[in-house]
């Protein structure tokens, strides 16, 4: 495929690739999408149509990388220098890159950034994010004025097996500390870190901010506008930092950029409770070195014992804050189970841990109210598991507040 064309056939696009052949999805996808209206080039010839004056009316480059190429990125980062010079939109094809080699284009300016085998239409939704026009700050609320920094308080919640629960939690802790804070200045968010499958913009039945892309893909740049228009509003009372639109490599981000996150989200707001990916990664210690108390959620089973002894392993191998840690157990046996109290402090010295509060199984109000995507004090106020969260936010804004008045 080559750049020849009529005149009447205007270029639109290019695919740029070492081989353009061995992306024989991308090939399908651009013609579906574009017809004639592209070209396909390999990287040297890329780099030289990008010199000329016709690239710039180029709407966007594709360019697709695979694991050969990451040895040597040069040319795959020149042509995005170039494309961004030109102000040519870049779309980067990855096909099994690292995710440090995808980090590292993404900060040079690639504007999104689609898995490859290609999902079927996941090149033409790209395309179309980048053709609308810049989201408004429509759903957020005044960046804080003045230099004020609010020191806020760092609250992760992790669940150390998957479906703990440990979202449902943080979504809810996050609503009751606003519900608290809703006749006064103090302001709460709530950061969901888990870029493959977060679901807190699920539960809360909100839009998923295609902002946060551009805010991960370069955190040095992130200052506290951009920050806070990165942020949804939900009910006027409570910030949400979503998890992106597509699934990101957890490692997309390093420490320093979680530091960065962080550093202005405590700035902004009172309350920064987060949402953690269940994987441990390089920036998770970074989340707990910063945090004020650190909430691991499990559930009375295996997956959780073992998942928690791992855990706390790692903790002490890198003589981490292992103090910071309270254990939340979901689910608990009702009061009504004669053996529970004695299996979960069985469960409990085994594990060498102090649970430090039982959440009762709040049954199907609490699977609907996630589905409808509202907390639950909007559905089921009255639920004995919605009692439980109440009580611990009630507690850290009570504790927030003494620590204030000093």
């Amino acid at each position: 495929m080559g750049l020849l064309r009529s005149k009447e056939e205007m270029i639109e696009a290019c695919a740029i690739a070492r081989d353009i052949q061995s992306f024989d999805l991308l090939i399908e996808d651009m013609e579906t999408q574009l017809g004639n209206r592209w070209g396909g080039l390999d990287f040297k010839d890329g780099l030289e149509y990008l010199s000329t004056a016709e690239a710039t009316a180029l709407s966007f480059i594709a360019v697709a990388v695979d694991k050969q190429d990451e040895a040597d990125l040069t040319d795959v980062s020149n042509l995005i220098v170039h494309a961004k010079a030109n102000n040519v939109k870049v779309i980067l094809i990855a096909h099994d890159l690292s995710p440090a080699a995808l980090h590292q284009l993404l900060r040079l300016g690639a504007d999104d950034f689609a898995p490859y085998p290609l999902p079927d239409g996941a090149l033409r939704e790209v395309i179309s994010r980048l053709n609308q026009p810049p989201a408004q700050p429509t759903l957020i609320q005044p960046v804080t004025q003045g230099g004020e920094n609010r020191h806020g308080a760092i609250i992760p919640v992790h669940g150390l097996a998957g479906g703990a629960g440990a979202t449902t939690i943080a979504v809810n802790l996050a609503w009751e500390l606003a519900l608290l804070a809703k006749d006064t200045d103090a302001r709460v968010c709530i950061l969901d870190l888990d870029f493959q499958f977060g679901s807190v913009a699920s539960y809360l039945d909100l839009p998923r901010r295609e902002g946060i892309f551009e805010l991960l893909s370069d955190t040095e740049a992130m200052d506290a506008e951009s920050f806070s228009q990165s942020l949804t509003n939900f009910n006027d009372l409570m910030q949400v930092f979503t998890a992106p639109a597509e699934a990101l490599p957890l490692e997309i981000i390093g420490p320093d950029d979680i530091g960065r996150i962080l550093a202005k989200a405590t700035e902004q707001f009172d309350f920064v409770i987060i949402d953690m990916p269940q994987t441990l990664i390089s920036w998770s210690e970074t989340v707990l070195q910063q945090s004020n108390v650190y909430f691991a959620v499990i559930e009375m089973d295996m997956r959780s014992a073992q998942n928690t002894l791992r855990f706390n392993r790692a903790l002490k191998a890198e003589d981490l804050p292992f103090e910071k840690v309270r254990y939340f157990l979901n689910r608990a046996p009702k009061f009504t189970d004669i053996s529970a109290k004695a299996r979960i402090k069985r469960m409990a010295e085994n594990l060498d841990i102090n649970i430090e509060v039982q959440f009762s199984d709040g049954g199907k109000q609490i699977l609907n109210t996630c589905d409808h995507g509202l907390p639950i004090s909007e559905t089921a106020a009255k639920n004995p598991f919605r009692k439980e969260i109440m009580k611990i936010a009630s507690s850290l804004y009570e504790l927030n507040a003494k620590a204030n008045s000093k």
